[in-house]
């Protein structure tokens, strides 16, 4: 190896290190151009909890990146954009990002309407958008893998479906299912993943009811529900929605099983519901805050030291878009600092090396047939349990320690 690539690759595991470790290490002087990296989040709105979570988890990418070194002595920048979890203005700011400030590349998206209103602005214009967050089914499938620029660290909907329609119908033998869901495209794509997964098992839903961002009530709803016979519940909704859903079935003293996507995770939920209402409720998670593994304990650390925050939005949000920006580092540390569309993509679809990631490590996350980071595998049945989001199954919290890979 010569001195040039023994730089490079002791500046990637630099990067990897603690900043208590950083001192320890070769300190490398940032110079030249900056790489510009454009980050798209709904930072405020209903949507803030877990879009801040994107933000400080790219921040915290970046500071440490540029603490090792930068890109080959390149400083790394961020430049922030608040999609206010609004389509329109969604696509605005990637615009701007794109064609204004022409930054390197791009990770962003929470809110899957937000992000399908503006993947033809990458697509178009062959720029790499790395989605950290959002999990619409058709994100990564608006464009074949062999010709997208659009790459994901999230699981995609179609997986927690198929997770949750699982634990429900194969586990736990429940055919009764209500699907209550928003009236966005993740709702949308919500209902559409989950009546298929039902539909492999013989199945439909016994209703399906649609409500608009902002409800403050469900409870005539849930008694619907419950009057036609559902025996679980399947919630398909942001935050602020997921909390007034909860509340609903707490209202009408409904004690179905509740289940839920990510989002039924946040910070919000858990102040707007309250712990009592969403003691037990259960949502598909990548990621629980626990002391089994090292690289998430020490993330945690440098997490709430960076944020100054005692409750983190999301963990999800925050732990996908921190391992989002360290493997796009190691692509452009593949191409020796070459960060075009083209060549970032080659080099995201052809890794080198393995990244000992904070959710996982990646081995070979993507290839030019698929550019989703995660497979069902990976997911786990977490549940709200005073006021701590933690496994559902002891057997789980037990072998938390043991990495879940792509399959």
């Amino acid at each position: 190896m010569n001195q040039r690539n023994l730089l490079t690759w002791c500046l990637v595991l630099v990067a990897l290190l603690p900043p208590t470790a950083h001192a320890q290490a070769l300190a490398v002087p940032t110079q030249g151009k900056p790489v510009r990296v454009g980050l798209i989040a709904p930072l405020t709105g209903g949507s803030a909890d877990f879009g801040n979570s994107v933000r400080l988890g790219a921040e915290l990418a970046v500071k440490e990146i540029n603490e090792s070194g930068g890109l080959l002595g390149r400083p790394l920048e961020l430049v922030v954009r608040d999609d206010k979890a609004n389509p329109d203005e969604g696509r605005k700011v990637s615009e701007d990002l794109v064609l204004k400030e022409k930054v390197d590349f791009t990770v962003g998206f929470c809110n899957t309407g937000v992000a399908m209103k503006s993947l033809d602005v990458f697509q178009d214009n062959k720029h790499l958008l790395m989605v950290p967050c959002s999990q619409g089914t058709a994100v990564t499938a608006k464009y074949p893998p062999q010709d997208s620029f659009i790459f994901r660290v999230a699981p995609p909907d179609y997986i927690n479906a198929r997770f949750l329609i699982n634990e429900i119908v194969v586990r736990r033998k429940i055919r009764k299912v209500a699907i209550f869901a928003d009236s966005t495209g993740y709702g949308e794509g919500g209902v559409k993943d989950l009546s298929a997964e039902l539909a492999k098992n013989g199945l439909a839903p016994v209703t399906v009811t649609r409500f608009p961002l902002g409800v403050v009530s469900l409870a005539a709803e849930m008694r619907k529900a419950r009057g036609e016979g559902a025996e679980a519940l399947v919630v398909y909704a942001v935050g602020p929605e997921q909390a007034v859903a909860a509340k609903s079935r707490a209202e009408v003293r409904w004690k179905v099983p509740y289940f839920a996507p990510w989002p039924l995770s946040f910070r919000s939920v858990l102040e707007a519901a309250g712990p009592d209402v969403l003691e037990g409720t259960m949502m598909a998670q990548t990621v629980i805050q626990d002391a089994a593994n090292e690289r998430r304990s020490s993330f945690l650390l440098r997490y709430f030291r960076h944020s100054k925050e005692t409750r983190i939005g999301s963990l999800m949000a925050a732990a996908q878009t921190y391992d989002a920006m360290l493997l796009m580092l190691f692509a452009a540390f593949q191409t020796k600092g070459e960060i075009n569309g083209g060549t970032l993509k080659r080099a995201l679809e052809n890794r080198e090396r393995p990244y000992q990631g904070v959710v996982t490590t990646y081995t070979n996350p993507f290839s030019a047939k698929d550019h989703d980071a995660f497979t069902e595998n990976m997911v786990w049945l977490g549940t709200w349990r005073s006021g701590r989001v933690e496994f559902f199954y002891a057997e789980d919290a037990q072998r938390s320690s043991i990495l879940r890979r792509k399959d």
